[in-house]
């Protein structure tokens, strides 16, 4: 909360050599001096940068203005690290790297707060980077459609896709959502789950009913059920990891249901035929999850 009284945001000049400014803002030049909420360190800036690139400031400044030979002292909520952050993108100075998607929302808030759309327009870019993204996707999904930022969270919906969001460890970014986001965040993750089952249920793969063999008619009796447990778990690695690819670059080699269908014959001592084509079965099982619903 800024607070306006008189006696606290005019100070004479002398009383400010006790301050300690922050390094890049300690020029006699400001007219205007920020404190940060600790109040432990300050920020001199000049009113006319404020008004320019504020409509919070700009709206302050054009009510009338008494006490215009003294420097302004505005006490603000917010810390020394999101006043830095706000000061040097609004001075075209090179801001520090934003580390974490706690720092990046509240730094969010400030702006929007004293309406600063230089700074929005930024770290609605910055919210893209790799180094960031990585950090939460589910929250940085929830920040983006908070602000309408539709092709953001496009781009971060898709990178949730390499977490199980019903993991116990995602609970607390999945309640930072809004109710249409976390919604919509469920029923991206569900699709794709349910569109592979229902890829694997359909054509060209086999349906689990007892058949024969395709070259000596030999009776599968225990139909295909080696084919059966293999589709299981490809639905609960889906589900566990909406993305597919631990499915794709090692789940169809290296599982146990897996290799026993790649090994699945008949059992005509005479005919011994395989009875899945590995190749061509992992190569509709990759397009199938190449098909699936890639983002909200």
């Amino acid at each position: 909360m800024m607070q306006l009284e008189a006696d606290e945001r005019f100070v004479p000049h002398s009383s400010l050599i006790s301050l300690k400014f922050h390094p890049d803002f300690e020029s006699s030049d400001g007219n205007v001096v920020l404190a940060a909420k600790d109040a432990k360190l300050y920020f001199r800036v000049h009113s006319h940068t404020l008004r320019t690139t504020s409509g919070f400031f700009r709206t302050m400044y054009s009510l009338p203005q008494s006490h215009s030979s003294r420097s302004d002292i505005i006490y603000l909520d917010e810390d020394a690290e999101i006043l830095e952050h706000l000061l040097f993108m609004i001075c075209g100075l090179p801001f520090p790297e934003i580390t974490s998607d706690d720092l990046l929302d509240s730094i969010l808030f400030a702006a929007e707060k004293y309406d600063m759309p230089g700074p929005m327009s930024i770290l609605r870019m910055y919210l893209s980077l790799p180094s960031l993204a990585t950090v939460d996707p589910i929250r940085l999904y929830g920040i983006a459609r908070r602000y309408d930022w539709e092709k953001e969270a496009k781009h971060m919906s898709a990178l949730t896709l390499t977490l199980d969001i019903y993991n116990e460890r995602h609970h607390t970014s999945i309640r930072t959502l809004s109710t249409d986001a976390a919604l919509d965040l469920f029923l991206l993750h569900r699709a794709r789950r349910e569109g592979l089952r229902t890829c694997l249920d359909g054509p060209p793969f086999v349906s689990g009913e007892p058949s024969t063999c395709a070259q000596c008619e030999t009776p599968i009796t225990f139909a295909h059920s080696t084919w059966r447990e293999l589709k299981h778990r490809m639905v609960l690695e889906i589900d566990r990891r909406p993305l597919g690819d631990t499915i794709l670059d090692c789940g169809l080699n290296e599982w146990a249901e897996a290799v026993a269908c790649w090994k699945a014959a008949c059992v005509n001592d005479g005919c011994k035929r395989l009875l899945y084509d590995r190749a061509e079965t992992i190569r509709v099982i990759r397009d199938c999850i190449g098909n699936l619903p890639k983002s909200t």
